[in-house]
């Protein structure tokens, strides 16, 4: 008999997403109701008109006043069904620590929320064995009339506990939520960041088989998300399970044992965590052929970005680079239209635009910055384009690409091209460790005395 603690078998959740045709108004309930509470009146409308006529017209083709509006049955737009998971199958063990990564929309928090039975699956089953703590959403559980004492022992009630065994984690929860000061206060007057202290705290101390843990911790600052990481390593050491989703690619790799990379609906890979990160960060916006999907990009496109790779030192692809090594792309660019293959690419401008975790541009770089490369008078080229280290604080980086002549045309970009990991330096040059409080790019510089 398998030992596992969850078993995800063909696991599928379906919504249907409504669509709106181009230029059809917005149709509110008052005019659902106006049509209703007219239509007698329209009825004998049209019935005076057909006698009037005597041609024996058919009522029910005639225009009708108000036509403007959709008929009773077309009320409601166009509906689509969107699979957010499709086809999940899995096995968790007792005391694995599972890192759940991928882009945004590709089912992570769907997952959680079927396993933490807030969702129905639309196929598929889930088994579970044991008790969960689920930590989805900023104050998930919490009545915002009762105090957080309170909360404390609401949240421990709905585990399964008993008063005296929440008694006993009581005064670690408090101590570790840091809001002792504001335990008798009714949690709606709680901060984003006291809201998800304790919300961890009851999660984490509360002592659940499995503990499940979607990116909320974003809310809080560096340092808690420090202690919220150390103490979900404890969790795991004390033979716990522990499921949880981030973009911090360090913590998959330093807390999990294993990664699962989900991908529009699908379990993409599940293995080791540290070659699911890798695999996920050398993947980027790219398939399987290495060829940009088109989702996410626009552009006149009479040419095209056709892929682009962060090697390492031995020229093959990855996803991650220390912060003192030279970061290097290679990328290529190709004409798709016949009439400008006189010309080629000459004259294009290729710029690469860096972005941090939280999307904030960081810098620049263009092929016209000195020293200047051009590109070639060739219906196809391949550029390398090397960033000399030390470059970046350890961290998750994004690019967006540019192609086309600055203010003037613009033929190709693509947004979110590639995404990639800086982890700490090779050997640092500094007695302290890189953080992004410091700055985000790091530098040396050439130091003197003045005589």
């Amino acid at each position: 008999m398998s030992d596992y603690i969850i078993k995800v078998e063909n696991l599928g959740k379906k919504y249907s997403i409504q669509h709106r045709g181009e230029g059809e108004r917005y149709v509110a309930l008052r005019d659902v109701l106006a049509r209703k509470a007219t239509a007698p009146l329209r009825w004998l409308r049209r019935q005076h008109g057909a006698e009037s006529n005597g041609n024996g017209t058919n009522p029910q083709s005639a225009p009708s006043v108000g036509s403007s509006l959709p008929a009773p049955g077309s009320l409601l737009p166009a509906c689509e069904d969107f699979w957010a998971l499709r086809d999940v199958n899995f096995e968790v063990k007792q005391g694995e620590v599972v890192g759940i990564i991928g882009r945004n929309g590709a089912g992570k928090s769907t997952l959680l929320k079927i396993l933490s039975r807030i969702t129905e699956p639309t196929e598929g089953r889930v088994r579970i064995r044991g008790r969960v703590a689920s930590l989805l959403e900023v104050g998930t559980g919490f009545h915002p009339e009762l105090t957080g004492r309170e909360n404390i022992f609401l949240n421990g009630a709905i585990l399964g506990m008993t008063r005296a065994e929440i008694a006993k984690k009581f005064d670690e929860i408090v101590a570790f939520a840091e809001i002792k000061k504001f335990l008798d206060t009714p949690v709606k007057r709680y901060s984003s960041g006291m809201y998800v202290r304790l919300a961890f705290a009851v999660a984490a101390h509360l002592e659940p088989e499995i503990l499940i843990v979607d990116e909320v911790l974003a809310v809080g600052d560096a340092e808690f998300q420090k202690k919220c990481l150390g103490k979900m390593g404890e969790v795991a050491k004390g033979g716990r399970t522990v499921l949880f989703v981030t973009h911090n690619m360090a913590a998959i790799q330093r807390l999990c044992s294993r990664g699962l990379f989900l991908d529009k609906g699908f379990v993409n890979e599940d293995g080791p965590s540290d070659l699911v990160v890798q695999h996920y960060l050398a993947n980027g916006n790219q398939n399987e052929l290495g060829k940009f999907e088109t989702a996410d990009r626009s552009g006149r496109g009479w040419a095209r970005i056709t892929d682009l790779k962060l090697l390492d030192e031995n020229s093959r692809p990855t996803g991650t680079r220390a912060s003192d090594q030279d970061l290097v792309f290679e990328i290529g660019i190709q004409v798709q239209d016949e009439a400008r293959q006189s010309g080629g690419v000459q004259g294009l401008v290729l710029e690469f635009m860096f972005f941090d975790s939280e999307g904030t541009p960081i810098t620049s770089v263009m092929n016209v910055d000195d020293p200047p490369v051009s590109l070639p008078v060739a219906r196809a080229c391949r550029l390398q384009m090397r960033l000399p280290g030390p470059t970046f604080v350890p961290g998750l980086y994004s690019i967006n690409l540019f192609l086309g002549v600055p203010f003037v045309q613009h033929v190709d970009e693509i947004r979110n091209a590639l995404s990639f990991e800086i982890t700490p330096p090779v050997v640092s040059w500094r007695p302290y460790e890189l953080r992004a409080k410091r700055g985000v790019t790091c530098r040396k510089a050439v130091w003197g005395h003045i005589h």
